[in-house]
C-alpha cells in the first residue's frame, strides 16, 4: 500500500511524461537486483530452511558469510559499470539522456541492496516474516518522505532532477533497510546462540550456494534483461503507430506507472506467500513430507483465485471509478479494464513460481520464462506499430497464459496435484459475478460521487467474501491449512 500511494504521489508531482521517465530508469534498477542479489537471496532461503530443519546452525552461518561476501563483490563491479557508463546507458540504450544523471545516483545504492537482500533470505529461510517485512516497511517510508521533500525543490528544476528526486529516496531506503537488518542479523545470531561448528568446508559451501544461485540468477537476469527490453521497446513502437516521443512516454507512464501498480496491489500478499513458499516447501522437501507438499499446493491455489477473480471483478466492474478515485482521472480506466482479466493468471504465475522455486524447478522457470518474454517481445515489435497499445496487451496475455499453463503442467509432473476447476475456479467466479452485478445495479441507480465509490467498492468486497462463504471456500480445513499449517505438520 504504501509504495502504491508512493507511485501516486509521484504521478501527481511529476505527471505522466515524468513516470515514464522514471518507468525507463526502473528495469535497470531490476536488472542489477537480479544480477546482484535475486539468486542469493532465494539461494540463501532454501538453504536455511533446509539446514535449519536438519539442525546445522553452523552451516547456515557460513552459507549467509559466503553468499554476502560474494554477491557484493559482483554488486560493486556493476555499480562501477553503472556509475561509469551512465550516459552511453542513458544515450544508446534508453534513448534518453536525461535518465543518465539518475543511473549515476541509483549507482551508489546496489551494494546496500545486494547485502541487504542476502540478510533478508536468511530471515526469510528461517520463517521469520518481520525482519524482512519490517525492513520493506522502512524502505517504503523513506522513499515516501524522500520524494515528499524534495519535490517541491527539484520539480520546478525540470523533468530529469525531479526524477532524482525518486532515485535519491530509493538510496536512501536501500542503505536504512540494509542497516536494520544487519543489525537484526546480528542480534538473532546472538540470541539464537548460533554457534555450532559447520560441517560443510568453505568450498563446499561456495560451490553448493553457486549451483543454486547460478541457474536463479540467469533465470532472474535473463527476465530482467527481457523485462528491459519490453519497456524500452514499448515507447519506441507506439510512435511508429503514430504517437509523438511525448506522447508514447506519457501513454508509457500511464500503463507502467499507473494502471499496472493498480492490478498489482491486490497480489501483495500472494507475493509474500510467494516468497515464504520457497522455505516451507524446501523444508518439506527436505524431511520427505509429501503430504505436506501436497496440502500446501492445493491450499496455495485456492486463495491464489480467491484473490485473482475478486480483484478481476473488482477492476472489471469499477475501471473508471477506481481510476477516478485514487488519480482523478476516468480515462485510465479504459486501459485497465482489459488489464482485469488478467489478474488471476498474473497471480497464479507468482504463487507457482514460488512453488517450484521452493522445490528447485529454477532450470525450468529459466526456460518457461523466455519463451514467456519472447511471446510478448513479438507482439510488442511487429503487432504494436500497427495495434498500439492493444497489441501489448494482448501478446502479454497470451505470455501469461502459456507460463501459467506449463507451470501447472510441470507442477503436476511433480507433486500429482492440480487446482480442482470447481473450488479454485467456478466458486470464485461465481462469486465475482454476483457481487459485481449486485453492486453494479446500486451504482447505476444512485447519484454518483466519490464516497458513494467507495461504499460500493467495500459493499463488493463484503458481498463476494459473504458469497464465498456460502460456497464454501473457506472451510474449516482450509483455513486450518493457509492459517496454521506449520504448527500442525510439527505436531505431527
Amino acid at each position: 500500500f504504501m509504495g502504491f500511494f508512493y507511485r501516486v504521489f509521484m504521478s501527481n508531482a511529476i505527471g505522466s511524461e515524468g513516470m515514464g521517465l522514471y518507468q525507463l530508469i526502473l528495469p535497470i534498477y531490476i536488472l542489477t537486483w537480479s544480477i546482484t542479489s535475486a539468486g542469493f537471496t532465494t539461494t540463501i532461503s532454501r538453504l536455511t530452511a533446509q539446514e535449519n530443519a536438519l539442525g546445522q546452525s553452523g552451516n547456515i552461518g557460513r552459507i549467509v558469510k559466503q553468499s554476502i561476501l560474494l554477491s557484493i563483490m559482483i554488486s560493486i563491479v556493476v555499480s562501477g559499470c553503472l556509475f561509469l557508463f551512465a550516459d552511453k546507458i542513458a544515450l544508446e540504450i534508453l534513448k534518453d539522456g536525461r535518465a543518465a544523471l539518475s543511473l549515476r545516483l541509483l549507482s551508489f545504492a546496489i551494494p546496500f541492496m545486494s547485502a541487504g537482500s542476502c540478510f533478508r533470505g536468511f530471515f526469510i529461510g528461517m520463517q521469520n516474516a518481520f525482519v524482512p517485512a519490517f525492513s520493506q516497511v522502512l524502505e517504503q517510508a523513506i522513499r515516501i518522505l524522500t520524494i515528499y521533500i524534495l519535490a517541491s525543490i527539484f520539480v520546478p528544476m525540470g523533468l530529469t532532477y525531479a526524477c532524482c528526486a525518486a532515485v535519491v529516496g530509493v538510496v536512501l531506503g536501500e542503505f536504512l533497510s540494509f542497516v536494520f537488518v544487519i543489525i537484526s542479523y546480528i542480534r538473532f545470531k546472538r540470541r539464537k546462540k548460533m554457534i555450532k561448528k559447520p560441517t560443510f568446508s568453505p568450498f563446499a559451501t561456495c560451490n553448493m550456494i553457486l549451483t543454486m544461485a547460478l541457474p536463479l540468477s540467469a533465470t532472474k537476469i535473463a527476465a530482467s534483461l527481457l523485462s528491459t527490453t519490453e519497456n524500452i521497446l514499448i515507447p519506441r513502437q507506439l510512435q511508429l503507430y503514430g504517437q509523438n516521443a511525448k506522447e508514447a512516454l506519457s501513454a508509457y507512464g500511464e500503463l507502467t506507472g499507473m494502471a499496472m501498480p493498480l492490478i498489482l496491489l491486490p497480489s501483495a500478499c500472494l507475493m509474500a506467500a510467494s516468497v515464504s513458499l520457497v522455505p516451507e516447501i524446501s523444508e518439506a522437501c527436505a524431511v520427505k513430507q509429501n503430504q505436506r507438499i501436497s496440502r500446501t499446493v492445493s491450499v496455495t491455489f485456492l486463495f491464489t483465485f480467491i484473490v485473482g477473480i475478486g480483484a478481476a471483478a473488482l477492476f472489471a466492474v469499477f475501471p473508471r471509478e477506481i481510476c477516478y478515485i485514487v488519480y482523478n482521472r476516468q480515462g485510465l480506466g479504459e486501459l485497465l479494464f482489459p488489464l482485469a482479466f488478467l489478474c488471476p493468471f498474473l497471480y497464479a504465475q507468482t504463487t507457482v513460481h514460488g512453488l517450484l522455486n521452493g522445490m528447485g524447478e529454477q532450470l525450468f522457470l529459466f526456460r518457461n520464462n523466455l519463451i514467456t518474454s519472447a511471446i510478448t517481445i513479438f507482439g510488442i515489435w511487429f503487432f504494436m506499430p500497427l495495434y498500439g497499445m492493444n497489441a501489448f496487451l494482448v501478446s502479454w496475455a497470451m505470455g501469461l497464459v502459456y507460463s501459467v499453463c506449463s507451470c501447472l503442467h510441470k507442477l503436476y509432473i511433480t507433486t500429482g496435484v492440480l487446482p480442482d476447476l470447481y473450488d479454485c475456479f467456478l466458486k470464485p467466479l461465481l462469486a465475482g459475478g454476483a457481487s459485481g452485478l449486485i453492486i453494479r445495479y446500486i451504482i447505476q441507480i444512485s447519484s454518483p460521487s466519490k464516497i458513494l465509490f467507495l461504499l460500493s467498492l467495500t459493499a463488493m468486497g463484503l458481498l463476494y467474501l459473504v458469497f464465498l462463504l456460502m460456497l464454501g471456500c473457506f472451510s474449516q480445513e482450509n483455513m486450518a491449512t493457509f492459517l496454521g499449517k506449520k504448527r500442525k505438520d510439527r505436531k505431527s
